[in-house]
């Protein structure tokens, strides 16, 4: 524990990543407060959506808190830290898309549909992962498994049935939310199978360090969690103010 606890006071002031791995543990708490908070400021039937955008970051917060000390007294992936986060936090931003749609006809069984696609995505995204031998078939085969659930999400939000039912809303808000959030899973998310890649066997092996790939999941993650929670509080907030304007 002293060595834990003098490593993390003796921060190196040219380390980025650790640095990353501090202010990304301070923004997602700071939100998950600001979300949390704000659930009295909307309409009722917008309260969950602020509730689970105040889950997600404040679930992050917790396990950047353990990765920052991790990575201080080590140097190394929280590999296994990160995983336990993205398998909580991934599955509560599919179940956002849910929330929103709801009142547009969405079902049960999309929102489940949403939520195996993020488990199939993340537990093989693991496997491949942590149990790698550093043969390319290894990293290949659990990526594409990988892959058939990010494309299903990423297909449902922008064509599929997140897309069509927002389309059909006839809300003008939750349609530019929707778009908004598919945007965050094309390009925010685009950032975890490129770091699946960049990993002993993967296709970009050599190319991105281990060191790299921290930095830029720090900062994707802060981008991604926090920005889902912002366009719904910013849903909830303009239909809180037409319903009272009404």
């Amino acid at each position: 524990m002293k060595t834990v606890l003098l490593d993390i006071v003796n921060i190196p002031v040219d380390d980025p990543v650790i640095f990353t791995f501090f202010v990304g543990y301070m923004a997602m708490l700071a939100a998950a407060v600001f979300f949390f908070f704000e659930r009295g400021s909307v309409d009722g039937k917008w309260k969950t959506s602020l509730l689970v955008s105040g889950l997600i970051t404040g679930i992050a917060a917790v396990h950047y808190y353990y990765m920052r000390d991790y990575y201080a007294a080590t140097q190394e992936t929280p590999t296994a830290l990160r995983y336990i986060d993205w398998t909580l936090t991934v599955p509560l931003m599919c179940l956002e898309f849910y929330l929103l749609l709801k009142p547009a006809g969405a079902k049960p069984a999309f929102m489940w549909k949403l939520i195996l696609a993020s488990v199939l995505m993340l537990v093989a995204g693991y496997i491949g992962e942590a149990f790698t031998d550093g043969s390319m078939a290894h990293s290949v085969i659990w990526g594409v498994i990988s892959s058939v659930g990010y494309v299903y999400i990423l297909h449902s939000a922008w064509a599929g049935e997140a897309h069509k039912l927002a389309a059909s809303s006839n809300n003008e808000a939750v349609q530019k939310g929707i778009r908004a959030l598919a945007w965050f899973v094309l390009v925010g998310w685009a950032i975890y199978p490129i770091g699946y890649m960049a990993m002993p066997g993967g296709w970009l092996s050599g190319v991105l360090q281990p060191k790299d790939m921290n930095l830029f999941y720090n900062i994707a993650d802060a981008i991604n969690k926090i920005g889902f929670g912002l366009v719904v509080y910013g849903i909830a907030i303009s239909e809180s103010k037409k319903t009272a304007n009404a």
